[in-house]
């Protein structure tokens, strides 16, 4: 039976296709203030208007979407001891990243003193990289089992002899689609991780490009984030 987080967690990701909408409006305006910053300002300049409201449009819409990582841990955890040590660092990192992100939309828009900002997008672009980190471990950690699990199916230990083909082929198809699915994941959390880290500041490693390849990075990574919505609505 549902509890009251239960209830709020699921009212709060109602929001989730309107969050990715606006993202890929923040970061298709990102790119083309990028690439027209130096040859047309006055058109980059708009676009950099855009993407500003796109991103305090975004955090407004992210209000309490940390108890989604809270829930999660109380919910489903993990399967294993070590599955469940990286679901808390993961979920740990993320829900610093979403509580504090908060803070700094509050500071953006004037509620609080501005001079925070600064400090909470410190916080909170640290929590996320940190999060993102366990989370691409657990993903390679549960590919391998899968890997494991196909290699068994395959020379038929798992499966009784009078269990039909159809099951196993059945069984093979999903453990594959999983695959697919973990690893369309790790390719979103690998560009998350970067764009985090970029986030920090100050970074005397990431500035140099953060203007360039980190612009390429966030929209193919709103592309590939829609298309794991979509394939897990199928």
């Amino acid at each position: 039976m549902n509890d009251t987080v239960d209830k709020l967690v699921i009212f709060l990701a109602k929001r989730d296709g309107i969050d990715k909408l606006v993202k890929t409006f923040q970061y298709v305006s990102k790119l083309v203030h990028w690439h027209v910053e130096s040859t047309q300002p006055v058109i980059a300049e708009r676009f950099k208007h855009w993407e500003v409201a796109s991103g305090l449009s975004r955090k407004a819409f992210r209000t309490g979407r940390f108890l989604t990582g809270f829930n999660l841990l109380r919910r489903s955890p993990g399967s294993t001891p070590t599955l469940r040590i990286l679901a808390v660092l993961a979920n740990s990192g993320e829900m610093v990243y979403w509580f504090f992100d908060h803070f700094l939309w509050l500071s953006r828009i004037g509620t609080l003193e501005p001079k925070f900002a600064r400090r909470m997008s410190f916080i909170s672009a640290f929590g996320e990289a940190f999060g993102y980190v366990f989370f691409i471990i657990s993903d390679f950690i549960q590919m391998k089992e899968g890997l494991n699990k196909e290699r068994k199916l395959l020379i038929g230990s798992e499966l009784e002899n009078n269990t039909n083909s159809d099951v196993k082929e059945r069984t093979l198809r999903e453990i594959k689609a999983e695959r697919v699915m973990r690893l369309m994941g790790v390719a979103a959390n690998v560009a998350d991780f970067i764009i985090a880290v970029a986030d920090i500041e100050p970074n005397p490693f990431l500035q140099p490009c953060s203007c360039s390849g980190n612009q390429w990075i966030g929209l193919f990574l709103v592309r590939l984030v829609q298309k794991l919505a979509f394939v897990k609505r199928i």
